[in-house]
């Protein structure tokens, strides 16, 4: 299927590992010119070159950082016409080891940098009446579990996109947050906890994982594709699961 985005301009925060990079090629493999941004410059030269796209050093986690994210994408690349909210921080644990500033780095690095990038971006997509904005958000968004700065930030992401959703939706903009479940790749969290306790993983994944294995980098990285696309037109405000049935929410 032809998603009718080729040509267009996506920016990717976090776009070097994970989630993030698997999306940017997700959307380079539709013909849609690739930014990535993150602090590693390694990492990001490297991903861009595998991208035939763009690469920018920041640090999102300033005002500075995210405006030089944008400002170098639309100098190189034209316009952002699609912006993924990729970039996540943890802080904390539990309750054990959680107060004022694991919420305040949790909320900062998710919901924060979300929101100031897309008011970076958002008056041009309203101005050319099209664009797609999506916010990584996660299972533990939309229910409680995991660690308690993260669920309550990952779950203000979602209010944030269903908000804003209703808001510039006639404008030609749609709004969207994605909630991954269990995601399994090199490197990443579960393969560190995978490497250490191959059995205690084993029975994490019998007892919370319908499909009876973890989810790909792929599979959340297809979904995301299609809510940027153009027959996705009606797909706004919404968060959708990308978890194999492991979220136990009713809505």
């Amino acid at each position: 299927m032809d998603f009718g985005i080729a040509g267009k301009v996506a920016l990717v925060t976090g776009g070097t590992r994970g989630i993030g990079l698997g999306i940017a090629h997700a959307l380079a493999d539709e013909g849609v010119r690739v930014a990535v941004a993150a602090r590693t410059e390694v990492d990001v030269k490297h991903t861009a070159e595998s991208l035939s796209g763009l690469g920018v050093v920041a640090d999102l986690l300033t005002e500075a950082g995210c405006r030089r994210a944008v400002s170098e994408t639309e100098t190189v690349l034209g316009p952002v016409d699609i912006l993924i909210n990729n970039l996540g921080l943890r802080a904390g644990s539990s309750w054990a080891d959680t107060g004022p500033s694991e919420f305040e780095t949790a909320f900062g690095g998710n919901v924060g940098v979300s929101v100031r990038m897309t008011q970076l971006v958002l008056p041009g997509m309203l101005s050319r009446g099209w664009g797609r904005v999506v916010v990584i958000s996660s299972v533990w968004g939309r229910e409680s579990g995991g660690a308690p700065a993260y669920n309550a930030a990952k779950a203000a992401e979602i209010s944030f996109t269903t908000s804003l959703a209703r808001d510039v939706a006639s404008k030609g903009v749609t709004v969207n947050s994605i909630a991954p479940g269990s995601i399994l790749w090199e490197g990443g969290g579960w393969h560190r906890r995978q490497q250490a306790d191959p059995d205690g993983i084993a029975a994490f994944v019998r007892a919370e994982m319908p499909l009876g294995r973890f989810g790909t980098v792929d599979e959340v990285a297809r979904t995301v594709a299609f809510v940027c696309s153009q027959q996705a037109s009606l797909v706004n405000g919404a968060c959708i699961s990308v978890d194999g049935g492991q979220s136990r929410s009713n809505i």
